[in-house]
């Protein structure tokens, strides 16, 4: 069942604010989500979130097929950018709560630069700050995110990277292979 949100509750529009910024993650302005995402793309603040259960499995979803970039593919439980003037753990808690229904406590991981094109549809460049999460509770998704969710262990993850890495968004693959190299997620 999806979560009632009123206008201002939005879980994601093209027109947003998003916080422009250089490498060194200082930011520059803003610009909307569109316009960040065209083209070459002009890099912006992001966030992934991995949350994990007591079983210690992930939480996959799977993107909604109406998103312009990476529709349909498997990605990290909850990701996204925290809109002009928010901070960041307001702007993660926010999402995984919209998104998935969600509460977790979370850690910050790591953050990085990537950049990646999605056919000629745009370009993810993002400065992407990682969190892992655990929780006992099952989602509540919003499907107009979302299409459909499951919880994985980390070696079968691992297989089917290895195996179908094209089902899966560029940045899980990053993220993923960090967390794992660097035991976090065993």
């Amino acid at each position: 069942m999806p979560l009632e949100l009123t206008t201002q509750d939005t879980v994601s529009a093209e027109s947003e604010s998003l916080i422009r910024v250089n490498s060194a993650d200082e930011p520059q302005g803003f610009l909307g989500k569109t316009a960040c995402h065209d083209g070459a793309g002009l890099l912006h603040r992001a966030f992934s979130t991995f949350i994990l259960n007591p079983a210690g499995e992930l939480l996959l979803q799977r993107r909604h097929p109406s998103k312009r970039l990476w529709p349909d593919y498997w990605s990290n439980s909850c990701c996204s950018h925290p809109r002009a003037g928010e901070e960041m753990d307001v702007a993660v808690t926010r999402r995984l709560q919209q998104e998935l229904g969600l509460g977790a406590d979370l850690e910050f991981m790591f953050k990085f630069e990537y950049r990646a094109v999605f056919e000629d549809k745009g370009t993810e460049h993002e400065l992407c700050w990682v969190y892992l999460g655990c929780t006992p509770s099952s989602p509540v998704i919003d499907p107009t995110e979302i299409s459909e969710w499951r919880w994985i262990r980390a070696k079968d993850l691992d297989r089917e990277l290895e195996q179908h890495a094209e089902r899966f968004t560029p940045w899980l693959k990053i993220e993923w292979k960090r967390l794992r190299d660097d035991n976090w997620v065993r």
